[in-house]
């Protein structure tokens, strides 16, 4: 009872599933004792910052229907708030609630500006005038060089509990330094599993209800009293404000932001692949499909060196396999995971359950 309240009645409804979530759970928690090393620990954080910017992302794209490319416009706001605001006040907890809040306003004005000028018109014209606003941002944000640091970026201190040099005990736990890195680590984890419950509670609320019935028929939806233009600029303002405090995370976790960390098109065009690839109107395909993309895509080009040196007596199968080529196999693995996959992995896994039920 106390499990199915915490998802908010939004249970995963397979096995298979469950047993998945449960392992990737468990996995980022005990990633920093299981796999020693900075790079195991860089991509775990990254999935957790992921996992609530693909999740934003699926509230606007999966349970509203309303395709934008400008969110990593919002997500690179929140970065440059905390980047800004650490720079320019010092390692402080006082800088980092500035920056929070500072980038959670202008990401509240600035969607709320976008939904009510753009939402009235069709979707590909609104996906057309989010693209330009976020070309518009990241060149922005690059002349700036006095206030952004321009293409360079800024590089700054985070507040001592958090950083590289603190450390809470002299002895190692389980062979594990107790440091600023480890707390920050398990920060960014405690805040994931946070904003993702949010999340859940929002799409399983009445007014999560009414976005999904907007997606479905928005004519229908409106015929009924609903006034879809204001819930889809609800939506567009709940989504921005949760990439920002995603780019909020990264900022704090990478002690670096620059444009193309931030702002790049490449970051939007993985956020839809990871949601596409998990399920889209599915929080938990927001998970699966973040998570896996992020592993194939820090650790395909390691085992791709290991299968080309394994092939070095065969020349084309071995040039096919060079590591430079990761890519085009990480292209080639998201076609078939389309094709396997057209619901996405979260969508399969409940069709299966739903067929055994």
């Amino acid at each position: 009872m106390i499990f199915s309240r915490l998802l908010s009645g939004d249970l995963p409804r397979s096995r298979v599933l469950a047993v998945l979530l449960l392992a990737i759970l468990a996995g980022l928690l005990l990633t920093p004792f299981a796999f020693p090393g900075a790079k195991a620990l860089n991509v775990a954080a990254k999935i957790c910052i992921f996992i609530v910017l693909v999740s934003s992302f699926d509230l606007l794209l999966g349970y509203t229907g309303i395709v934008s490319f400008a969110h990593t416009m919002f997500f690179g706001i929140g970065a440059y708030g905390v980047a800004i605001a650490l720079n320019r006040m010092g390692p402080t907890w006082t800088g980092v609630a500035v920056g929070v809040a500072a980038a959670l306003l202008l990401s509240l004005v600035l969607s709320l500006l976008i939904g009510l000028f753009s939402l009235r018109v069709k979707a590909m014209f609104y996906a057309m005038i989010t693209l330009a606003v976020a070309t518009a941002f990241q060149t922005f944000a690059s002349q700036l060089s006095d206030f952004t640091g321009g293409e360079d970026g800024l590089t700054f201190k985070v507040p001592e509990l958090l950083s590289p040099g603190f450390s809470l005990s002299e002895h190692p736990f389980l062979g594990v330094s107790l440091d600023g890195r480890l707390i920050a680590f398990y920060l960014l984890v405690a805040v994931m599993l946070v904003l993702f419950l949010l999340m859940l509670r929002i799409v399983n609320s009445p007014f999560g209800r009414v976005l999904q019935a907007i997606r479905e028929n928005a004519f229908r939806a409106e015929a009924l009293g609903y006034r879809t233009v204001v819930y889809r600029t609800y939506s567009n303002v709940l989504s921005a404000c949760f990439a920002t405090l995603a780019g909020a995370l990264l900022a704090l976790w990478l002690r670096y932001n620059g444009p193309d960390t931030s702002l790049s098109f490449e970051i939007m065009i993985d956020i839809l692949l990871m949601v596409v690839i998990g399920g889209m109107g599915t929080l938990y395909g927001s998970v699966v499909g973040a998570t896996l993309f992020i592993i194939v895509q820090n650790y395909l080009q390691d085992l791709m060196k290991l299968a080309s040196e394994g092939m070095s007596k065969v020349p084309l199968v071995r040039d096919l396999l060079h590591p430079d080529r990761w890519l085009l196999w990480l292209g080639i693995l998201f076609v078939l995971s389309v094709y396997r996959f057209p619901t996405g992995i979260v969508g399969k896994l409940r069709a299966k359950a739903r067929a055994k039920a």
